[in-house]
């Protein structure tokens, strides 16, 4: 049995400040000296980043539709290691996963599968009795939560959180631990893919001291402490699925990874699979360095902003040149959404301005004002490629606001889809489509593909750089 004090912090919708929330939670914690593991429901990105901006420690996903109970319970036990508390950032609203009537995928679902107590963020604008009827609900709805507080958001004055916390302790027994006054001061701003990182937020310290300050002053952190402490243990993990990582490492292969604000979305848990497996992880940044560093056996280029910094990607020619020539020269590569934006011949941003990028792929991606794909997919592998072999099927995610527009003959650049993507609308229809771009050892593609899904795409990829590093000690150039 393992003892990981924790909480999540769950939302009654969108919006309603739970990243607000868990980062001042999160930051009054590591302010008192006590060390924090941060964690995601689901495929978000830029929040972990804001939890390892304050804990200074890897912030991680938790996806019940892209992985396994027991693989969720590992990574979760195995990254929670060595802290005091576990602090669990939900998702969307508590009981919005994969959708319809299933909570797969949702916070409730993590929650659930962790045993772990909820602390539910209420917005509580134009509310009165009604945020008692609203908690009920939440306590009880498909089989009841393990909800043991509560935390207003928003609230305009203390009178106005005196009330609304009476009105919820009188009608639930669920402690209200406290409140978050009305503000602009540590409001953090968005663009079209979320909230914008932490690293390009210019006040975001200053923004971080208020917010703190506020949390220290109105939620009572003794009690949020004492209710993670109070979490039942959990079971350790055992299983045929963690056999992939071996008992010793041992540095077989070196894979640069491209990590700057233009490509950082990343699972951290899928690049220490990669070292896991044997890969030597060597950061580099398109937007800056003049060259891919040297020595290397593989490249992943992840999702992000391209869009955002096309002009500085573009304006770094020596880089999109070196880039074009290892790759053409059979460099494996893997790019995720972000990077596959980066490997067209051309990015073509909202105002219409085109910029040119590596080359790699004949095609010129074009940003849209709507999201051309969102929400969880299935990937099968159709041919080997980079990651694996042909059969390899994998769980993935998709969200961007950009469409590829491919040169008509492929036969004539020897590129193929070696993606099958479906999914299950909420009308229960499968939708299929094309996607995975291979080119030489080259691959990439719009989805977002978690490697402890099926880790023998991680496998694959590591193999793959193996088998580039001994063709190149031998003298071959695929």
């Amino acid at each position: 049995m393992v003892n990981v004090p924790r909480v999540v912090i769950a939302g009654t919708n969108s919006g309603c400040g739970k990243t607000t929330v868990t980062v001042g939670l999160i930051s009054a914690l590591v302010k008192r000296g006590i060390k924090v593991q941060g964690f995601k429901v689901g495929p978000d990105y830029i929040d972990p980043m804001l939890h390892t901006h304050v804990t200074s420690r890897y912030s991680r996903n938790l996806d019940s539709w892209m992985l396994k109970e027991e693989i969720l319970m590992h990574l979760f036990c195995k990254n929670s290691a060595g802290c005091d508390i576990s602090v669990i950032e939900g998702v969307m609203g508590f009981y919005d996963g994969f959708g319809g009537n299933s909570i797969e995928g949702s916070t409730a679902h993590v929650a659930k599968i962790l045993k772990s107590p909820v602390i539910l963020v209420l917005n509580a604008r134009g509310m009165s009795l009604s945020a008692a009827a609203m908690v009920k609900g939440f306590m009880d709805f498909k089989g009841g939560a393990d909800v043991k507080g509560v935390i207003l958001n928003k609230v305009s004055s203390h009178g106005l959180y005196l009330l609304l916390k009476d009105i919820i302790e009188e009608n639930t027994c669920v402690k209200v631990i406290g409140y978050i006054p009305q503000s602009e001061d540590y409001t953090l701003p968005e663009r079209h893919l979320g909230l914008v990182p932490g690293g390009e937020i210019k006040d975001i310290e200053d923004k971080l001291l208020r917010l703190t300050e506020a949390v220290e002053k109105t939620i009572d952190l003794e009690l949020l402490m004492k209710i993670a402490r109070g979490a039942p243990d959990l079971c350790e993990v055992e299983g045929s699925e963690l056999d992939v990582i071996p008992v010793t490492p041992v540095v077989k292969t070196r894979i640069a990874i491209a990590m700057d604000n233009a490509f950082n979305f990343y699972y951290r848990d899928n690049l220490e699979l990669l070292e896991a497996l044997g890969a030597e992880l060597i950061y580099f940044s398109p937007l800056k360095d003049e060259k891919l560093p040297s020595g290397i056996n593989g490249v992943y280029f992840g999702g992000g902003y391209p869009e955002i910094f096309a002009e500085a990607l573009s304006k770094n020619s020596s880089m999109r040149q070196d880039i074009n020539l290892k790759l053409q020269q059979g460099l494996p590569a893997y790019g995720e959404c972000g990077g596959l934006m980066y490997l067209c011949r051309t990015l073509k941003d909202i105002k219409g301005d085109i910029f040119e990028m590596t080359g790699i792929f004949p095609a010129q991606c074009e940003m849209t004002t709507s999201l051309k794909r969102f929400g969880y997919a299935n990937v099968t592998l159709t041919e080997n490629c980079t990651l694996g072999e042909a059969g390899y099927e994998s769980r993935a995610h998709e969200f961007h606001y950009s469409t590829l527009n491919m040169d008509e003959d492929l036969k004539n650049y020897n590129i193929k889809s070696c993606y099958d993507v479906s999914k299950q609308k909420r009308s229960g229809e499968i939708i299929k489509w094309k996607d995975g771009w291979k080119i030489k050892n080259t691959l990439s593609g719009y989805p977002h593909i978690h490697f402890w899904s099926n880790p023998d795409f991680a496998k694959g990829f590591v193999k793959n750089c193996i088998k580039n590093k001994e063709n190149y000690s031998r003298g071959i150039i695929i």
